[in-house]
């Protein structure tokens, strides 16, 4: 009984593991997607189609000419050859093909754990599953809302889209960690003060899409100024009182930028609070989100001050991965707490 279910937990790890690495590949690819502007390349669902990219002269022109259809190409593209076309659908597809194989691995061997081990592992791991079904369909309701009056996706749908995405990457990361020994029944600090730390980086994970989808970032290329201020003198703070202020890109690059500050003060309070408790247990994790999120402040500024730059803004998103996975164990070896 022993031996089966230690190699239940192992294959279950390594099953969760394959996803964690799938799902930050695909975080990875769809912020190039977004970057290099590829996501409107593809112009249908192709739900259960387009497995097989363009195979011949016939195919690359039928396809391009769907998308000379939608606005982004007649008033954004209209130069574009079908060379250059290639080179964004690329990416659309890339990223397409890969979220159908975060299905598949997320399927099928969920089924053949059920079928070995019991009904409960489908319990337990089905909703990893829905939501990946979920997020399939979020994508694509994302891509549609650029097809028809706007050259770009709407930012509220992509924030959604990428919030699902580090859902599940964050529920994924816990359920591998219930399957390891960490524990820890001599931590005294309070696990709230962890969950708004978390409850922060998701914010500011909202407000980074909005950025992205506005291409907000490119507007301020200084910093820490915003232009020679320090609030975006295009605005005006009463835009905070208007129910579209979440439209203005100014206003939310002033945002995405504070709510940075408001995190590093938030992590220097908790980190006073681990040390003045001697939480030993927890200086090491807390020292590596405090590294994380340094590079992640100095791959912000960089990715401002070069006028977003592929290869600071991709590193930008992709760190945000590690600072998610790094706070959501440090609230887990947390929850066997004793509060002194």
């Amino acid at each position: 009984m022993y031996s089966q279910k230690y190699q239940s937990d192992n294959l279950l790890r390594f099953w969760l593991l394959s996803l964690l690495s799938l799902i930050t590949l695909i975080i990875l690819i769809g912020g190039l997607t977004r970057l290099t502007d590829s996501g409107l390349s593809i112009t249908s669902w192709e739900l259960f189609t387009g497995l097989l990219p363009p195979l011949n002269n016939n195919d690359w022109i039928e396809y391009f000419n769907l998308y000379k259809k939608i606005p982004e190409y007649k008033e954004q593209n209209f130069n574009m050859t079908l060379n250059e076309f290639k080179i964004i659908f690329w990416w659309e597809w890339a990223h397409r093909q890969l979220g159908r194989l975060i299905g598949l691995v997320s399927l099928l061997p969920m089924l053949y754990f059920s079928y070995k081990y019991g009904l409960w592992i489908f319990k337990k791991y089905g909703l990893i599953f829905i939501l990946i079904c979920l997020q399939g369909f979020i994508g694509w309701y994302m891509v549609s809302s650029g097809l028809v009056d706007n050259v770009d996706v709407s930012h509220y749908r992509l924030s959604l889209h990428l919030t699902t995405a580090f859902i599940i990457l964050s529920i994924i990361f816990w359920k591998y960690l219930e399957l390891t020994k960490i524990k820890s029944t001599e931590i005294s600090i309070r696990l709230i003060l962890i969950k708004i730390f978390l409850l922060l980086l998701f914010l500011q994970l909202i407000f980074g899409a909005f950025v992205s989808g506005m291409d907000a970032g490119t507007i301020y290329n200084t910093w820490p100024l915003m232009g020679t201020t320090y609030f975006p003198n295009d605005s005006k703070f009463t835009e905070f009182f208007e129910i579209n202020f979440f439209d203005d890109p100014s206003i939310i690059q002033f945002i995405h930028r504070n709510l940075a500050y408001i995190i590093i003060f938030y992590y220097f309070y908790l980190l006073f609070l681990i040390i003045k408790n001697k939480n030993k247990f927890l200086y090491k994790p807390i020292l590596i989100i405090g590294f994380i999120l340094l590079i992640q402040i100095i791959l912000g500024v960089l990715t401002i001050l070069s006028g977003v730059k592929i290869i600071y803004a991709s590193l930008h998103q992709v760190n945000s991965v590690f600072i998610i996975l790094s706070t959501i164990y440090l609230l887990f070896i947390s929850k066997f707490r004793k509060i002194i």
